[in-house]
């Protein structure tokens, strides 16, 4: 049993999620609405362009783990991922809002795409070395629920910081110039995060387990067949598709339901704002009652949350706010346990065998995680179209009632069934602290 991580280490690998919940944010929240109301992109072709890049990572991110997996260095095998991937996300980024005017509605959406693109690669070579870390740090179940205790509440402070200052930052300024900025300040943010990991880690154990073997064809097949790691990957790959969703409604319901673009910020907060108090709750509760009990309960307030929104059109703003808001509570918990359970299945896997899969199986999970978030706004953008979105080039004008009522449904019904159906899977997961510590004796 490795002994206890530093607080140093725990904070340093928890800024990581600087990066990736700034990534994880404001490309859900911000791209679709700036590709139908400011670049006047189709809906159905917007939520296109959104899902391409993120579709490209299901096939990188297990690439990315496996060479992860077989690097050598002296700063340890996923550290230098993080510098070399995590800056280079941020110069993507900035590129990503800051195209010029091409004088072409398809031009300008090439732009997206491609600088997208180049986005979602940079971002495979740092999230999958970062997610496979803990497997490697540390090999006792607590210890891993403590130290994604502390990535989470990170997250949730980085996904508020970024997700309420990017609409903010936008509507202070006039059109395109407001995306520009905004694209310029988070990726400030993500330079911030990509370094505070790099350093914060270079302290943290260095996991001994061999190297993999065999192809990564064959690697795939294992993580594959693991049971308990493929009904975790499916329930939370649902969960972040129903999440994908409601971030690209954010924009949507403050515009056109809530009838205040400005509202997009204080939705964003109701949304994320109750991870950063509940977080530890949650980690209490887990200890109490197990990760997957825990993970069951903050899954049906999720889901209870967004069936609430469904009667956004004719609820006061208060129920609105407050409906989001237990979404957010159960989104807290929803983001911890999977995360704290990913490492249990990787490193229980790694004592049976004595060959280290934890880049492959981050770099799948990595890989189900991305297309659930961009499946999300795709969705989004599908069920928009269905309801006649109307775009544009300035926000302005109106929209049909079948727009609005597409607005609110994308939203909150389809979220409440995704995550609802996820739960088919979650129940059936076996994995506990006694299999877990079992594995880990000599």
């Amino acid at each position: 049993m490795s002994e206890p991580l530093t607080r140093r280490v725990r904070v340093g690998y928890g800024l990581g999620s600087v990066a990736t919940g700034t990534f994880g944010t404001v490309p859900g929240l911000m791209l679709l609405p700036y590709l139908t109301d400011t670049l006047g992109v189709a809906a159905a072709v917007a939520g296109l362009i959104v899902l391409l890049p993120k579709a490209w990572d299901v096939v990188l991110n297990p690439v990315a783990g496996r060479i992860s997996d077989r690097t050598v260095d002296p700063r340890g095998p996923r550290r230098p991922f993080l510098l070399r991937g995590g800056l280079l996300l941020a110069g993507c980024f900035v590129l990503l809002f800051a195209g010029p005017d091409l004088g072409s509605t398809a031009l300008d959406a090439l732009w997206v795409l491609v600088m997208f693109v180049g986005c979602a690669t940079a971002y495979s070579f740092f999230q999958v070395p970062y997610v496979a870390m803990p497997a490697e740090i540390t090999d006792s179940y607590a210890e891993r629920t403590r130290l994604m205790t502390w990535r989470v509440a990170i997250l949730a402070f980085a996904i508020l910081l970024s997700g309420a200052s990017a609409p903010a930052i936008r509507n202070a300024f006039d059109g395109r110039d407001g995306y520009r900025v905004m694209g310029l300040v988070v990726a400030v943010i993500l330079v911030l995060g990509v370094v505070g990991a790099y350093r914060g880690t270079a302290a943290a154990p260095v996991g001994r387990v061999a190297a993999s073997e065999g192809t990564l064809r064959e690697q795939l097949r294992v993580v594959a067949e693991a049971r308990d790691f493929r009904l975790l990957l499916t329930t939370f790959v649902l969960q972040a598709l129903a999440t994908g969703a409601m971030l690209a409604g954010v924009d949507y319901m403050s515009r056109w339901v809530l009838g205040d673009k400005n509202l997009a910020t204080v939705l964003f907060v109701c949304f994320v704002g109750p991870a950063l108090v509940l977080t530890p709750a949650w980690n209490v509760l887990g200890q109490r009652i197990g990760k997957k009990r825990g993970y069951l309960i903050a899954s049906l307030l999720l889901a209870t949350g967004a069936l609430v929104l469904a009667s956004a059109r004719a609820a006061p703003h208060w129920l609105v706010f407050a409906a989001t808001a237990l979404v957010g509570a159960g989104y807290a918990g929803a983001q911890m346990f999977p995360m704290a359970m990913l490492p249990d299945t990787a490193a229980v896997d790694a004592r049976r065998t004595g060959q280290n899969r934890a880049g492959v199986y981050t770099g799948v999970w990595t890989a189900g995680e991305t297309l659930g978030l961009a499946v999300g706004p795709g969705v989004y953008g599908l069920v928009l179209a269905l309801g006649d979105y109307h775009s544009s080039t300035d926000g302005a004008g109106s929209q049909p009632s079948s727009a609005i009522t597409a607005i609110v449904i994308g939203f909150s019904a389809i979220p409440a069934l995704l995550t609802a159906l996820s739960l088919v899977w979650l129940r059936r997961y076996s994995l506990d602290a006694d299999d877990v510590e079992e594995t880990l004796v000599p």
